[in-house]
């Protein structure tokens, strides 16, 4: 059973733009699926209809069965990394990964979010960079704080807007050598955005 369904999506931007038409996506659980196609081919659009940043003008999202068209995008059960990193620079790369944990009401411990940090920071091999400031973090570095934070609220789906597209080409491969392990790891389904043809083969 599919995990995510896109039927029929379009959506059309001021000044007569067609994002996207007619687009139709069956994706299972713990799949990684890859996007490609060159700038302005309707990828991000995809992506932030499927947060629920961008609503369509027609068609229907689906998730886990349910249709999900006007739910707000803090109760979707989906995370996003973007190609620029978005973390807080007044916080350290603790509280920037804890940060969606102490939105959820304050319910969890302080004792669980430190558990939830420290195994996210295993998993993106940056144990022991706790209290480092993410201004001194190398571009690598602050992607896999940025990764770690979109999971640590294990949602059932991250999508990845170029993602690496900032890093230089031996950190690139690097990295996706990485996201393919995390995504074995975790088992959540990772929907990727790339213009790269190359990546796009490795990654999916």
């Amino acid at each position: 059973m599919a995990s995510l369904s896109l039927r029929g999506i379009y959506k059309k931007y001021p000044g007569g733009v067609v994002a996207v038409s007619d687009v139709n996506l069956e994706i299972k659980d713990k799949e990684f699926l890859v996007l490609v196609g060159p700038s302005g081919c309707g990828k991000t659009t995809t992506l932030r209809i499927i947060a629920g940043f961008e609503t369509p003008d027609s068609g229907e999202v689906y998730f886990g069965g349910a249709k999900i068209n006007d739910l707000p995008p803090y109760k979707r059960n989906v995370n996003t990394v973007f190609q620029k990193y978005a973390l807080f620079p007044h916080l350290n790369v603790y509280e920037n990964i804890a940060f969606g944990l102490r939105l959820s009401g304050g319910k969890l411990k302080e004792e669980e979010i430190s558990r939830r940090v420290k195994e996210m920071l295993r998993l993106v091999n940056l144990s022991g960079f706790e209290r480092r400031d993410v201004n001194s973090l190398s571009g690598g570095q602050q992607q896999r704080v940025a990764i770690a934070r979109a999971l640590i609220n294990r949602p059932r789906v991250l999508l990845l807007d170029e993602p690496l597209g900032a890093l230089d080409l031996k950190l690139r491969k690097d990295m996706q050598n990485e996201l393919k392990n995390i995504q074995m790891q975790t088992g959540i389904t990772f929907i990727y955005v790339t213009h790269d043809q190359e990546e796009a083969l490795s990654m999916s």
